[in-house]
């Protein structure tokens, strides 16, 4: 079975998971890892790269401004960089609506994240020592955070998902998920 090239509830809903950072929130409490896990297993091919990237671009600028920041920075390509990897993560369940399988996915997306954004930070920042034990000690100031992250991913991936799974059995059934399985 072709799996359409036109998918309006996978779309809506990576663009609301986008916007709804503009929402306040905790600390890294925010819809972005989920989203883009959610646009790699949902959204077809370049959409699901395109989509997430372009929402953060249109994003950072307006959150950025809320705290003084500049629109941009070389640190956020760690970031970027970092969900076009969770995009990938989320192509690993495409054909699933497994919530293991996808709660494993969103939690390998959280980890990677604190991986690379941190050392982003390490890297291309002025508050830690350009030396070991300050990417120890940048690493371990991140981990209250990293606590937001996994809660605000799986909150968002459960919403996400379970959002799509029940628009596609009733409003859009032609993104449904069909596991591999059930054609045996």
């Amino acid at each position: 079975m072709m799996r359409p090239q036109w998918r309006p509830a996978a779309l809506s809903l990576t663009v609301f998971g986008a916007i709804a950072r503009l929402l306040p929130h905790p600390p890294n409490f925010a819809p972005v890892g989920a989203t883009s896990v959610f646009a790699g297993a949902r959204l077809p091919g370049w959409q699901a790269y395109l989509v997430p990237l372009a929402l953060m671009a249109l994003t950072d600028p307006i959150i950025n401004s809320w705290y003084g920041l500049p629109a941009y920075s070389l640190a956020r390509l760690f970031v970027y960089g970092s969900f076009l990897i969770s995009v990938w993560i989320g192509q690993r369940v495409r054909n699933t609506e497994n919530a293991g399988r996808i709660a494993l996915a969103l939690l390998a997306s959280a980890v990677q994240f604190f991986v690379i954004s941190n050392f982003g930070t390490w890297l291309m920042g002025n508050w830690y020592a350009h030396t070991p034990a300050g990417l120890l000690t940048c690493y371990t100031a991140a981990i209250p955070f990293f606590g937001w992250t996994l809660l605000g991913d799986f909150t968002y991936g459960a919403a996400l998902f379970g959002l799509h799974a029940w628009l596609s059995r009733g409003v859009s059934t032609r993104e449904r998920v069909v596991e591999a399985h059930q054609f045996a």
